[in-house]
Order: structure tokens, then C-alpha cells, then sequence
């Protein structure tokens, strides 16, 4: 049962710092690359009727955001995980997947941006945030690894 609970931790960790850093991205690429004038980014309505405006620049930072929160994420449910086992990157991964599936579908982005995104951002991210967790227990267990 305790190592359910830490499992399940985890997971929870990884979700909300991922968000954390997702949403910090999200906030410091409308500052960085400046939507469109008179674009009202603050509601869905607004960015629904901005999409059209928006050159491919406009998508560098949100899929950075969902591919880096992702990654980080994977990265802290793993540091979290007893014996850094895989499943809750997977798990923090397939949760900010789903998130994207409903960015898609809530927000009309251009097809190659949804499929870069769906395919790159999410389970990919989660692998290496597992891999780069991982390792670095057998970096510090291993030091002439």
C-alpha cells in the first residue's frame, strides 16, 4: 500500500510541475513572439477567432510549453518513483497527451501543428523524461558510468 500511495505521489508531482512549467512557457512565448495586433489571446473565443492569424512562429512556444512539460514532468514522477520505474512518466505522459487531444479539439490549429504536437510533445517527452531520471541514479550509484 505505501508504495502505491508513493506511485500515485508521484504522479502528482510530475502533473503539477509539468504544468507549472508548461504554463511558464506558454506566458514567456507571448513575450518573446508577440501575437498578431489587436489578437485577444486571453479567452478561447479570442485565440479561436486569432488562429488563422497566427504564421508558424506564433506555435514554436506551445508546442515547446506541452513537449518541455511534459518532459519535465516524466522527469519528476520518475526522481519520485521507487526503484524509478517507468510507469508514472507514462502515466504523466498519457495525461498531458489527453490534454492535447482537447487542445485540438477545443482550438482549430493547423493540421502539421496538431500532428507535430500529438506525435513529438507528449509520450516521446515522457520516454526521455524517464530515461534522464533513470540515469541519473545509475550516474550516481555508477560514478565512472
Amino acid at each position: 500500500m505505501k508504495r502505491v500511495f508513493r506511485l500515485i505521489l508521484a504522479v502528482i508531482a510530475g502533473l503539477v510541475v509539468g504544468s507549472l512549467v508548461n504554463m511558464a512557457l506558454v506566458m514567456l512565448g507571448a513575450h518573446v513572439i508577440p501575437p498578431p495586433a489587436g489578437v485577444d489571446t486571453a479567452t478561447t473565443e479570442g485565440l479561436k477567432a486569432a488562429m488563422p492569424l497566427f504564421e508558424p512562429k506564433h506555435f514554436l512556444f506551445p508546442f515547446l510549453a506541452h513537449a518541455v512539460g511534459t518532459l519535465v514532468g516524466a522527469f519528476i514522477a520518475t526522481l519520485a518513483t521507487p526503484g524509478r520505474t517507468c510507469g508514472p512518466a507514462w502515466v504523466v505522459g498519457a495525461f498531458f497527451l489527453i490534454g492535447g487531444i482537447a487542445a485540438v479539439a477545443m482550438l482549430p490549429s493547423p493540421l502539421w501543428f496538431s500532428g507535430v504536437d500529438l506525435v513529438f510533445a507528449y509520450l516521446p517527452m515522457a520516454w526521455l523524461g524517464h530515461r534522464l531520471g533513470s540515469r541519473r541514479t545509475s550516474i550516481a550509484l555508477h560514478p565512472s558510468a
